[in-house]
Formats: structure tokens, C-alpha cells, sequence
């Protein structure tokens, strides 16, 4: 199974028999075989019709990706149909001991993820060695302490020192053209960021369709408290994956997939241009396929420890 990226202006997608059909002024340009589909991913201004349906029928998910920012939209195909695997996640969304105990593992898987990706390249970089082997050292010193947290905002704090570690030791091993300092967002200030927003966007999406496909409400998490508009159970099951994710969008600029020039500094941001997006997109979809593997096991691990999930699902 595959995604298919379109990203392409003035163009109309409809479902025909077992494909999909592209058309552009009225002449059909191309075909895809529905059957072949996991994801289909659009961006630009495309027209729609409600023959996709058939795309929901089938538990295909839909990612709109609109306005120059990539905000996200899906199309979600039927729901799981027992509601008492929510009913169950509601009740321990409000149980403190239990929530505590999910975000000790969440940060602690994360923060081992980190821990490897550094160690990864400090064996791979030896002239970056000593700020490498200093963040090494602080996450280690960090792991201890996680269990000793007695407050989830505790833990966010121990997280986001480690994180402001992590990107430091990150910067010393990108090129310094791509003007990577620390991370940020909300718009991302760099190339390295506005890729890493959007790689973290795609995930975010990918474990939204994993968790409503469960029979989970994506927007009750465990670590991420409530927010109006946030899938918060989406949040935490993305952080332990976001490492792998900074693997992928270190190696995309390491062997020079994506460069400074794919990208335009505006009022918006830092945005990544066309020719960018499509490399982008083809180097993002090597990687899909694992991504999609470690959500569909965090999230089967989540409703079987909430309960009501059988074996053969």
C-alpha cells in the first residue's frame, strides 16, 4: 500500500469504479487504482467531489495540507463501532495516577529516543564529538529522574530541558547555511524547522486516522491536557516517534534531498517551495510505511491497556 501526493492547481478528483480520475479543463489526465491507496495527501487548490466517498468506505484517510502553512485537515472514514473503548478512555483521562504513569513512559521513551540519534552521530562525527558527548551525558542524567516526577508539569519541564539539550547538540551537526539555532515554530524561522514542523504535522495526521480507526477519541489524551481544537491523545502518541522524525529530516539535509534554496524567507515564515515539496514528499514516503507501523503499535498498546480490545483486531 502507498500515498499518493498531489499537489497540483485546478485540478478535479472523483472516484470511478475502483480508481481514482484526474482531470484538468474537463479532459481526464490520469488514473490511480484505489485498491493500491493507504493515504492520499493534497495540497493546492483541487476540486473535490463526493464520489471519494468511497475513499472513507474503503479506510482510506484524506490529509488536506491547506494554505501556504500546510494547516491540516482530514477526512475520516467510518468510526470504530465500539463506544464503550471511549467510554473507557474518558473515565481514565481522570484518573491522576494513571495519567502519570502514561507520561513517565511517553517522556521516557522519547527521551531514549533522543539518546540514540545523538549517540548515532557522535559515533558517525567525530569532529563533533565533545557537544554531542555533552548532550549525551545531560539526557542520561535526566532518564533517572523521570520516575521521581510527581507532577505531570513536572515532566514537562524535565522534557523541555531536555529538549532544549537535544537541539543544541542537533545544531552542531547541520550544515550552518541552513541557519538551524534551536527549534521553533508557529512559523519555523529556518529550513530545518519548517521541515520539521511539517514532518511533524504528517505524523500528527497519520495518528489521528490510527486513533479514530481504534475506536479512540484523538482529542482525550493522557499527557497533553485538554485544549479546545487539539487532538491531545494524537500529541502523545507522536512524541516518542518525534526522534525517529528528526532522523529523517537531519538525513534529507545531510545528503542534500532538501537545501537552503527550497525555501523562502516571508512574513509567514520560512517557507518550502514546490520543487522542495515534491522531493520532499517521495523522501517522506520511504520513510511512511515504518511511521505508520510504530502508530498503529502505540495505538493497539493504548486501547488494549484501556481495555476492550480483542486479539484478532
Amino acid at each position: 500500500m502507498s500515498s499518493l501526493y498531489v499537489d497540483r492547481k485546478n485540478v478535479e478528483l472523483k472516484a470511478d469504479g475502483e480508481a481514482l480520475v484526474f482531470s484538468e479543463n474537463g479532459e481526464r489526465t490520469g488514473t490511480v487504482p484505489i485498491r493500491s491507496l493507504s493515504r492520499v495527501f493534497f495540497r493546492s487548490d483541487i476540486r473535490l467531489t463526493t464520489s471519494l466517498r468511497k475513499l472513507g468506505e474503503r479506510g482510506i484517510g484524506v490529509i488536506i495540507l491547506s494554505g501556504r502553512k500546510g494547516t491540516p485537515s482530514l477526512l475520516l472514514g467510518r468510526p470504530h463501532n465500539d463506544a464503550a473503548r471511549r467510554i473507557a478512555q474518558y473515565r481514565l483521562s481522570l484518573d491522576t495516577d494513571y495519567c502519570l504513569r502514561f507520561s513517565r513512559a511517553i517522556v521516557a521513551a522519547k527521551l531514549e529516543g533522543q539518546l540514540d540519534l545523538i549517540r548515532e552521530r557522535k559515533d558517525a562525527s567525530p569532529m563533533h564529538r565533545y557537544p554531542l558527548s555533552v548532550c549525551e551525558r545531560r539526557i542520561q542524567g535526566m532518564l533517572p529522574q523521570i520516575d521521581a516526577q510527581n507532577t505531570i508539569a513536572a515532566l514537562r519541564g524535565l522534557e523541555g530541558a531536555a529538549a532544549a539539550s537535544y537541539f543544541e547538540a542537533f545544531s552542531e551537526i547541520l550544515p550552518e547555511s541552513l541557519g538551524f539555532q534551536n527549534r521553533n515554530r508557529r512559523p519555523p524561522r529556518d529550513p530545518v524547522n519548517a521541515a520539521l514542523s511539517l514532518t511533524y504535522t504528517l505524523l500528527h495526521s497519520e495518528a489521528v486516522l490510527a486513533l479514530y480507526g481504534a475506536g479512540l477519541d484523538p482529542f482525550i489524551g493522557f499527557y497533553h491536557a485538554l485544549d479546545f481544537g487539539r487532538e491531545s491523545l494524537a500529541c502523545d502518541v507522536i512524541e516518542a516517534l518525534r526522534p525517529q522524525a528528526d532522523r529523517f529530516v537531519l538525513a534529507i539535509f545531510r545528503q542534500e534531498v532538501l537545501t537552503a534554496g527550497d525555501f523562502s524567507k516571508t512574513e509567514s515564515g520560512c517557507l518550502m517551495g514546490k520543487a522542495g515539496r515534491g522531493r520532499y514528499y517521495t523522501a517522506y514516503e520511504k520513510q511512511a510505511e515504518h511511521f505508520r507501523r510504530e502508530l498503529e503499535t502505540a495505538v493497539r498498546d493504548i486501547a488494549r491497556t484501556i481495555g476492550g480490545m480483542k486479539e484478532d483486531e
